[in-house]
């Protein structure tokens, strides 16, 4: 059963969510980055259950994610391409295994993906720059505003959530 979607709501995190479905749907945009594109390698990558995989290559594509290319005729078979949509989650995929490889190095656990430059062959890690400048921050106090397209509910979120932020650094 398929939980409530995310319309109409003016957060682009929810968009992202809604565009995935689920944690399965994370988990094929990560095969299908990592260049795999036939139905029969993608389950078998991610144990995936017939019905889970075809339910959730159909939202992708729906959701621009991915296209579907017929490569065979009788029986007819496709490949599943990231769309540029799709591609723009690898920012996610490279974000979400840096976290999990600090995760894994606190258990004394090695990394399991490196991303790295095509032509140089050096390593590459996310970080956070100044949007102005492109100067890299070694250590950020993030601070999150309200953008031109925050609906009233974001509003209510950040200005909630400021209080008690407040709040909670007088107590302590």
């Amino acid at each position: 059963m398929r939980s409530k979607g995310f319309e109409g709501m003016a957060c682009s995190m929810a968009e992202v969510m809604g565009a995935l479905g689920d944690r399965w749907g994370m988990l094929v945009m990560r095969d299908l980055l990592l260049g795999l594109t036939r139905y029969d390698d993608l389950q078998r990558s991610t144990g995936i259950t017939n019905a889970t995989l075809s339910d959730r290559l159909r939202s992708l594509q729906e959701a621009g994610l991915i296209e579907r290319r017929q490569y065979q005729r009788r029986p007819d078979r496709y490949d599943y391409i990231p769309t540029a949509k799709g591609r723009d989650l690898a920012l996610l995929l490279q974000a979400m295994v840096q976290i999990g490889d600090t995760w894994r190095a606190r258990e004394a656990a090695a990394e399991p993906l490196h991303f790295l430059d095509a032509e140089t062959g050096a390593r590459l890690k996310l970080a956070v720059v100044d949007a102005a400048t492109g100067a890299p921050l070694a250590r950020p106090k993030l601070r999150i505003a309200a953008g031109p397209a925050a609906d009233e509910a974001m509003q209510w979120r950040l200005a909630h959530g400021e209080a008690e932020r407040a709040a909670r650094s007088q107590a302590t």
